[in-house]
């Protein structure tokens, strides 16, 4: 049994030696296919969290508003908070709207969590400096329509007119948002409440919550069961859009795989076709001196089955690789080559070098060795 074994890795050794420049072509396609299918993979376990911190950029995706009336108590925003899990809420902020009078004439005042505002709102676009603190109550900021109606720029003083009170806030940056808040005044909460007598009292929350994998429809309506008097919803137009475009993505990536695949596939058959070819008087003398058809079958899978696993171990080195630079391309960050990567990459490899040796690995079975070696 010993020799029996010791011949057929012989005879294996020789076949990829002597047939180096087909053996290669076979490496060459199933490391592709092992390369795409590692890397798509890497990013396909990787995407939901890079593209849920790419849409935040978008702002806020879930809001917790009164379920009726204009206002909400602060204190049921913050238990919220408090019981959300760990790592669910990415950015919050209460925000308090109310009107208030300048020496110039009256505006929209907005009372927020400065400390929340960046992570909430990205994608404003300021011109001086954030605040960065949510107790200030010596800066605001300020739309940039609202700016240029009162004629101020960061550095200069707004004075609040309230009968006898008078309150001077530095406008610290100029906001420029594309909505509303490009004509609103935006102090801290603290002195929202103050200035509008409504201390405790809110209009509503603004959340950014994770939904990397779909997190914020259960977590609306486990909100929404825990404070019937609230209103609690995503809010669409960000949480539906990071669904909608991870599934195409997806579907992308999947669609690519399979097709890389399939091409792998049909060029190692193409090439295995072409070496069985070339080996039949070989294949005709083992059957002549005694070689069964399990024999040669054993042969041919040990030989492709070799090819692939070296295949596949250059595949895990370039894809990681290639799912890097797509990471940094497309997210300008890393991607986390997960553990199921490997043994998917290996088995779909596997896979296709199997069912590109069927026909090959038949013909190589039918031939007749007295037909073969008599030259016919």
């Amino acid at each position: 049994m010993a020799a029996k074994y010791d011949m057929l890795f012989l005879l294996v050794w020789r076949a990829l030696r002597l047939r180096l420049q087909r053996v290669s072509v076979v490496f060459a396609a199933l490391m592709v296919g092992a390369t795409i299918v590692t890397a798509l993979s890497a990013v396909w376990f990787d995407i939901n969290t890079k593209m849920s911190e790419e849409l935040r950029t978008f702002g806020a995706n879930f809001y917790i508003g009164p379920g009726h009336g204009s206002g909400m108590p602060q204190e049921a925003l913050q238990t919220i908070l408090d019981q959300a899990p760990d790592g669910l809420v990415y950015g919050s902020s209460p925000w308090l709207y109310g009107m208030a009078r300048t020496e110039l004439e009256k505006v929209v005042m907005v009372g927020v969590w400065f400390e929340s505002l960046q992570k909430l709102v990205p994608y404003w676009q300021v011109t001086g400096d954030w605040i960065n603190v949510s107790f200030d109550d010596r800066n605001a900021m300020v739309g940039v329509k609202l700016a240029e109606r009162l004629n101020v720029k960061p550095g200069d003083v707004i004075t609040l007119v309230d009968h006898n009170a008078r309150k001077k806030l530095v406008v610290k940056g100029i906001v420029e948002s594309g909505d509303a808040t490009d004509n609103m005044l935006i102090v801290s909460l603290d002195v929202a409440q103050a200035w509008l007598r409504q201390p405790g009292n809110i209009s509503h929350g603004l959340l950014s919550v994770s939904n990397d994998v779909g997190q914020v429809e259960r977590y609306a309506q486990r909100l929404q069961q825990q404070f019937p008097d609230l209103e609690v919803r995503p809010v669409r137009k960000v949480s539906a859009s990071e669904g909608q475009v991870l599934d195409k993505i997806k579907g992308l990536m999947g669609l690519v795989s399979l097709v890389i695949l399939a091409l792998s596939s049909l060029c190692v058959n193409t090439t295995l076709m072409a070496i069985v070819s070339e080996r039949s008087r070989e294949f005709a003398l083992q059957k002549a001196l005694g070689s069964r058809n399990a024999d040669i079958i054993r042969q041919m899978l040990l030989e492709t089955g070799i090819i692939a696993l070296a295949a596949v171990a250059a595949g895990w080195v370039l894809g990681y690789l290639l799912a890097q630079l797509l990471g940094l391309t497309v997210f300008n960050a890393t991607i986390s080559l997960r553990l199921p990567v490997l043994p998917i990459t290996l088995i779909l490899s596997l896979l296709v070098a199997a069912l590109a040796a069927i026909v090959p690995v038949r013909r190589a079975v039918s031939v007749e060795p007295a037909k073969v070696l008599k030259g016919e």
